[in-house]
């Protein structure tokens, strides 16, 4: 499989293997993340979703192959830098370029809306904190929440907080935006305003790798669509040719239960 020109993220015949290797959590998995990319990642429970997910930061380890993000393999202990020397790969440096939203929030509940916002900012990427702050406030308000910037987690619904979550992982300006089940800890009213976010951040280019068992996002706003049981991606392509024509026999089982 060659990479594009447009290819963002390159992940070759991955592999996570656990009590070793009886079990294949991901058992050889290998697709091109195009820049613009809105992938969305469907299969059931245990099929290795989220670890294909978390994997593409290193927030997983991979037992084998290769991610090359930005030009890098980051599965690599070590690369050579311009001198040509051996030096320790920095994956926080590459974590940065990656926003991960998850299905719990992750917001630090002794702290302000605000100050949730502008942490990481400040800290990693030692942002002035007013244009932090300002920075922050803008995209609070793109999410309709600029007047909650005050309030602390507790006060706001989950809809609210994942929306918060979305845009806290955006004031970071990553390259591309993981989201690992985003809507499946909300209320069935509250799902909708978080999907709203992810279409805009799609209709805006965004690269989005979405695991999701919305079926209905996937078909609206899913350009590639990638299928995936026990650990294997068996079936790749646009959401109207998996909808549509299935091919899998596991994809034809799986989309006759949730379709």
């Amino acid at each position: 499989m060659a990479a594009s020109v447009n290819s963002l993220i390159q992940v070759r015949d991955l592999k996570k293997h656990y009590n070793k290797g009886t079990i294949k959590a991901l058992d050889g998995v290998s697709v091109d993340i195009e820049k613009g990319d809105v992938m969305v990642v469907i299969g059931p429970s245990g099929s290795g979703k989220s670890t294909f997910l978390r994997s593409l930061n290193l927030m997983e380890e991979p037992t084998g192959g290769s991610i090359v993000f930005d030009g890098q393999d980051i599965t690599k202990k070590k690369i050579r830098n311009a001198e040509g020397k051996l030096v320790k790969l920095n994956i926080d440096q590459y974590r940065q370029k990656m926003g991960m939203v998850f299905q719990h929030f992750n917001l630090f509940p002794h702290m302000t809306i605000l100050d949730n916002m502008t942490l990481a900012p400040i800290q990693v990427k030692h942002m002035d904190k007013a244009e932090a702050e300002a920075k922050a406030l803008a995209l609070l308000d793109r999410v309709g929440l600029k007047d909650r910037a005050g309030a602390y987690p507790i006060q706001l619904s989950g809809g609210q907080k994942q929306r918060v979550a979305i845009v806290r992982a955006l004031a970071m300006e990553p390259q591309v935006m993981l989201f690992d089940e985003p809507t499946s800890a909300l209320d069935p009213e509250m799902v909708g305003e978080v999907l709203d976010v992810m279409k805009q951040l799609a209709r805006e280019g965004m690269t989005m790798v979405v695991v999701t068992h919305e079926m209905g996002f996937a078909r609206e706003v899913g350009n590639r669509m990638l299928f995936m049981a026990d650990g294997k991606l068996l079936e790749e392509g646009t959401p109207e040719e998996l909808f549509s024509n299935p091919q899998h026999p596991r994809l034809q089982d799986f989309l006759s239960k949730v379709l």
